[in-house]
């Protein structure tokens, strides 16, 4: 076990630290103001510790620390070592996913203007990134037509120069002509500052100063000079008009949008320049460390900056408040080299684009599960390795997955969810209404449990028809729950001789760990291993089914319980209101006039029925007078 070190050794200055396993190896980073009160904060008794940091304090076997300047300084400094190192509980970019950007080429004597992407290079100007590489192309097209850069390699580039002949492209208009000396040194560098201020966000002020050329050059009679200019006001208005404008002065804001589980957040960014929304950005990271919803805000933010941020706006808004937002702004300010505040979208605009930003990545989030979900290599190989951390003798084919729901134990549901060959076949869903008078989750599942695989047995006896609903025998049955839960999958299937054909598995939310049955120590799968994911994707679905049910019978109960309570309206008369207006809110909104023409209940009823129903779903609509 890991021994506090002498807290007089520990400086207290702004710095890196890092702890180390055994080996040696580095298995986590952190940073902090105070080296010494935030290393001391972890040895205290480990009860009192989160989870996830409580079991990396118990593989940890040293720790040391690297001292730095100022907070900026340590936030790259942790940056960069978890780059090198990867160490196993910090959060982690998992998003492999490649933005578009546009780069002009700062490094070369004649700069050009391209679409490329992947890492950073130096000299090298970059805008964007875009998430859609045509939206990003059709951008680049119109903006080159009005500034004809060069779009020849360097090769080529080279090879003109030294024959004294142009490409197409110059013939055309679509290129100046630095390779023959069509255009001077200097004015092919003011083409690219234009061309930099207008992907830089300031498109309306270049619109203006090239409107004001062209009225120049007619007023000093140079028509051809002039239309050239309109030609490229022209282009210049055409690319503004696909740019949202968003807000109505010139501010440069950052607004950030996030959508989280319990093991993986999307953070998406919509880059607003001047106004107008000039791209989006995002990262999808796993989390593994313990962390509250403002820390994990913070964190991912600065992920962000560090790892796909391409410039730093003068703003930043943040769907919710983070713990310590001062120093937040103090470590973008020093990386920007200039003010950066930060603030939260509560209110007017900054609330709906905080709101664009959050439906981005909620977007971004599912389709990042589907993306992985629907490869068939992925899932053949997810299967494999499911099989083969669950000791399986071959794949499972097919999976189900139960889950129970409840309110105190009220309307207690069951679900069933299934995956055939790694895919959900949404048919073969099922709900179980459950008979548990109270909160007894284990006997819950053991009912559904009972009536699913009984029902199974029975029509395996009549016949092997495979359109029978519960025809298919599941190669492994995944429980939502712990040990309990295991518990009594083991005792259903073996008192239904059925353990022997059918696996089993739970899958626990807390610290995701599985159980399974002949094993005491619960099994804990790779953090984004494809085995896990496969599962978390079961557990999920099996959850929302039955959470989606548990609803819609409460609802009913709920609208029963007020008709209950209406005197002369019984169960026969309750059922056909209920098959004639489809719901109680429907009866509630009707005219007496139509209650009564209905001839289902009598005037006395029907009174009665309407003035409990208002108190309830509100005044009745008046009628609209034509």
């Amino acid at each position: 076990m890991l021994e506090r070190p002498d807290k007089a050794s520990i400086p207290d200055q702004p710095g890196s630290y890092q702890f180390r396993d055994r080996e040696g190896r580095v298995i986590y980073v952190g940073k902090a103001k105070s080296l010494r009160s935030r290393v001391s904060s972890y040895f205290v008794p480990p009860e009192t510790l989160p989870a996830k940091t409580r079991a990396m304090m118990a593989v940890a076997d040293s720790v040391t620390w690297i001292t730095v300047a100022s907070d900026a300084e340590a936030f790259m400094l942790e940056y960069s070592l978890i780059k090198e190192h990867r160490p196993r509980y910090n959060i982690r970019l998992r998003d492999d996913k490649s933005y578009p950007m546009i780069a002009v080429t700062m490094n070369e004597q004649w700069p050009r203007a391209m679409l490329v992407r992947g890492a950073r290079r130096p000299k090298i100007r970059y805008f964007g990134p875009y998430a859609n590489a045509g939206a990003a192309r059709d951008t680049l097209e119109l903006l080159l037509r009005a500034l004809p850069l060069r779009s020849c390699s360097a090769a080529k580039l080279a090879r003109h120069t030294r024959d004294g002949r142009p490409c197409l492209y110059y013939h055309i208009g679509r290129c100046v002509g630095p390779c023959i000396g069509a255009v001077s040194q200097g004015e092919y560098r003011e083409m690219v500052e234009r061309v930099s201020q207008f992907l830089g966000g300031q498109a309306s002020e270049l619109a203006r100063s090239i409107e004001g050329n062209m009225r120049a050059a007619a007023a000093s009679l140079e028509f051809e000079q002039a239309a050239r200019y309109r030609d490229q006001l022209v282009a210049i208005q055409n690319v503004l008009e696909r740019q949202e404008m968003v807000i109505s002065d010139d501010r440069d804001l950052d607004v950030f949008g996030l959508c989280a589980d319990e093991l993986e957040v999307s953070l998406q960014a919509l880059r607003v320049r001047a106004g107008r929304v000039v791209g989006t950005n995002g990262i999808i990271v796993d989390l593994v460390e313990d962390l509250s919803d403002e820390e994990m805000l913070t964190r991912v933010v600065e992920l962000y900056y560090a790892e796909k941020a391409f410039d730093y706006p003068s703003r930043v808004i943040l769907p919710s408040p983070v713990g310590d937002r001062e120093r937040l702004e103090v470590l973008l300010s020093e990386l920007a080299q200039r003010r950066v505040q930060v603030g939260v979208g509560q209110r007017g605009r900054p609330r709906a684009l905080v709101a664009t930003a959050t439906e981005n990545a909620r977007q971004e989030f599912r389709r990042n599960r589907t993306r992985r979900a629907t490869d068939h290599n992925a899932r053949a190989s997810a299967l494999v390795e499911l099989a083969e951390q669950l000791g399986l003798e071959s794949p499972p084919l097919r999976i189900e997955c139960y889950d129970m729901s409840h309110l105190q134990g009220t309307n207690y549901v069951g679900s069933m969810v299934v995956m055939e060959d790694g895919l959900m076949k949404h048919r073969d869903y099922r709900h179980f209404g459950v008979s548990i008078p109270k909160n007894d989750d284990f006997a819950a599942m053991e009912e559904v449990l009972r009536r699913r695989l009984g029902r199974l047995l029975d029509e395996e006896a009549k016949t092997m028809d495979r359109s029978r609903r519960f025809a298919y025998r599941p190669n492994l049955i995944l429980l939502d729950g712990g040990a309990g839960q295991l518990s009594v999958g083991i005792r259903v299937l073996d008192e239904l001789n059925l353990s022997s054909s059918i696996a089993l598995a739970s899958l626990a939310k807390s610290y995701e760990e599985v159980y399974r049955p002949n094993f005491e120590e619960p099994l804990r799968l790779p953090r984004g291993s494809s085995a896990l994911y496969l599962l978390q994707t079961l557990r999920d679905e099996s959850h929302r089914f039955a959470i989606t049910y548990h609803r819609r019978r409460r609802t009913i109960t709920a609208e029963v319980s007020v008709l209950d309570q209406i005197p002369g309206l019984g169960p026969k008369r309750r059922a056909r209101l209920l098959e004639h207006y489809g719901s109680v809110y429907e009866i509630a909104h009707a005219s007496p006039e139509e209650l009564v023409g209905a001839k289902i209940v009598p005037e006395a009823v029907a009174t009665q029925l309407l003035d409990r129903l208002t108190k309830v779903y509100g005044t009745n609509p008046s009628p609209v007078e034509e």
